[in-house]
């Protein structure tokens, strides 16, 4: 068996869509494709396919990850180019790479990096809040879970959180835009967890919801940085 990794995107109208909904777009994509998928074996087999962190449905990304198994091999820009034609536009398959690693994709994503753009929130405000969040040592929030509400830290899972340069908005009203740098814990922390964090802070509040993207996910250095992981599939 074959095995392949995948990074794909989320863009525009597209980022709603749940894990679930995409889950059932790629594999009707596959099999419009005609790809060679494998299945596992059993009374009741299913498609090769492992999910590895998704991102929050409303939010758009340019970095998710899934790895697929193939009974066939098939060149991997071969394969990219049939599953992104396959697909929905604003579900982009943007890579495609062979692996023959033992570990897992998702031990290669600790780290997640996040530009969060604030509606009504003018750069000063943004610049006080980050200064008051950073300055805690602990900030607690609450998330309805499957498991009920549950309180967790937000600071702790931060590594990097700055303001970042961009537009002011369309109408001339501000719009401050977040740079976030969070690591991958349990529970997780979203973005949305970290606005919580800031609302509690620094009473920030944006006055329309925040535009959410994920721009990187990988291996977090002690240096701070993420690390692509599909760095050590490519070919050398």
């Amino acid at each position: 068996m074959q095995r392949v990794r995948i990074r794909y995107a989320k863009r525009g109208p597209l980022r709603f869509t749940s894990h679930r909904d995409f889950a059932r777009a790629l594999e009707r994509a596959i099999h419009r494709a005609n790809l060679p998928i494998a299945y596992s074996q059993g009374f009741t087999p299913h498609p090769k396919i492992s999910f590895s962190s998704a991102a929050p449905t409303g939010v758009a990304s340019e970095a998710e990850y899934l790895e697929l198994g193939l009974r066939v091999a098939m060149e991997p820009e071969k394969l990219r180019e049939a599953l992104d034609a396959a697909l929905s536009p604003g579900l982009d398959v943007v890579e495609v790479v062979e692996t023959n690693t033992t570990d897992s994709l998702a031990e290669r994503l600790t780290a997640s990096h996040w530009r969060i753009e604030l509606p009504g929130v003018s750069p000063d405000a943004l610049n006080a809040a980050v200064k008051a969040f950073l300055e805690r040592t602990e900030i607690l929030v609450e998330r309805l879970t499957k498991q009920g509400r549950r309180t967790f830290d937000t600071r702790a899972a931060v590594v990097n959180l700055a303001p970042a340069a961009g537009p002011t908005g369309l109408t001339g009203s501000p719009c401050a835009i977040l740079d976030l740098v969070v690591r991958q814990v349990t529970p997780s922390v979203r973005p949305d967890d970290v606005l919580s964090g800031l609302r509690v802070a620094a009473d920030l509040e944006p006055t329309a919801p925040a535009r959410v993207t994920r721009l990187a996910q990988g291996t977090l250095t002690p240096q701070g940085e993420i690390v692509d992981p599909l760095a050590l599939d490519r070919p050398r």
